[in-house]
């Protein structure tokens, strides 16, 4: 029995298609869900579906309950009054009830940093790599998926890249760096709960198969989408100042900005690239694939 958690979300979702659909078959699945009717019919009849929130004792009692494997994410409350209640707070739960039901292994969410001298001044990171040491020190087997920024995020500027030709981060146009799809993440998470050899506690990179820079994926990006892209910076205070705006807690909002800082200073690069870590789909093949039907339609 595998529990998944977010099943409805960007990376939950493709796992769960992974797994039902991997020609092994032999894997019951439950997943842990909010509402049930968001999940698509042919998924809900052929899975376990436990409604409530996986932050909550009571259900992760319920769907924990028999389980040898659990795929972990912290949603991002971005209305919580503190990172630690959006990462270990969140979990801590679900962490007791791993002990309590004998649960094995478990695979989490997570990001790239730890080891780098700016893991501890990078908000977001600092506070998730804190709610891989609460499951690690569970008892149960963990990895930790150690993730760059995702390719994916760039669908939350699809209108922008469509109407004006812009996107807009906080990074240095020239600093290369690592980004992955979560379709990568995706796999590598259902390789780990389908072969469950390993022991002990650890993180699993998944980089992409390259290090771009903003200006790189703008080029891109253009030669993709058949027209000009290009980017445009955002100071830290702007972007702030824009999560606030948006109703985002003021917790939350410095937490972007200090792991968004840290990027610039190194955050992702503590990992060498190795065919073990690097997923196999680059930029340009997600763009023609995801972002170009997004933007063109």
């Amino acid at each position: 029995m595998i529990v998944i958690t977010t099943p409805t979300g960007d990376i939950g979702s493709r796992l769960l298609t992974d797994l039902l659909d991997h020609p092994s078959g032999g894997e019951d699945l439950r997943v842990i869900v909010r509402d049930p009717a968001k999940l698509p019919d042919a998924v809900r009849t052929r899975v376990d579906v436990v409604t409530g929130s996986h932050g909550d004792a009571d259900t992760v009692d319920r769907a924990f309950a028999g389980a040898d494997a659990v795929f972990w994410v912290a949603p991002p409350d971005r209305r919580a009054a503190s990172l630690e209640a959006v990462y270990s707070g969140f979990t801590r739960a679900a962490a007791r009830a791993f002990t309590d039901h004998g649960v094995s292994h478990v695979v989490g969410v997570s990001a790239l940093g730890r080891g780098t001298p700016v893991a501890d001044r990078a908000g977001l990171v600092t506070a998730s790599l804190a709610m891989d040491d609460l499951i690690a020190g569970t008892g149960v087997a963990y990895r930790a998926l150690a993730n760059p920024s995702f390719m994916d995020n760039l669908l939350r500027q699809v209108e922008s890249i469509r109407e004006a030709g812009v996107f807009t981060d906080t990074a240095a146009p020239d600093r290369k760096a690592p980004t992955a799809a979560t379709r990568d993440i995706a796999a590598a998470a259902a390789g780990l709960l389908l072969d469950r050899s390993w022991t002990g506690t650890g993180s699993v990179a998944v980089l992409g198969p390259e290090d771009l820079s903003q200006l790189d994926m703008a080029r891109i990006m253009s030669e993709v989408l058949g027209k000009p892209v290009r980017y445009q910076r955002q100071s830290l205070e702007d972007l702030r100042s824009d999560m606030v705006g948006w109703g985002v807690a003021p917790a939350f909002a410095d937490g972007m900005v200090e792991m968004m800082s840290a990027k610039d200073e190194g955050l992702d690069a503590g990992v060498p690239r190795t065919p073990e870590t690097a997923g196999s789909t680059t930029f340009r093949q997600w763009c023609g694939e995801v972002l170009r039907p997004a933007v063109l339609g």
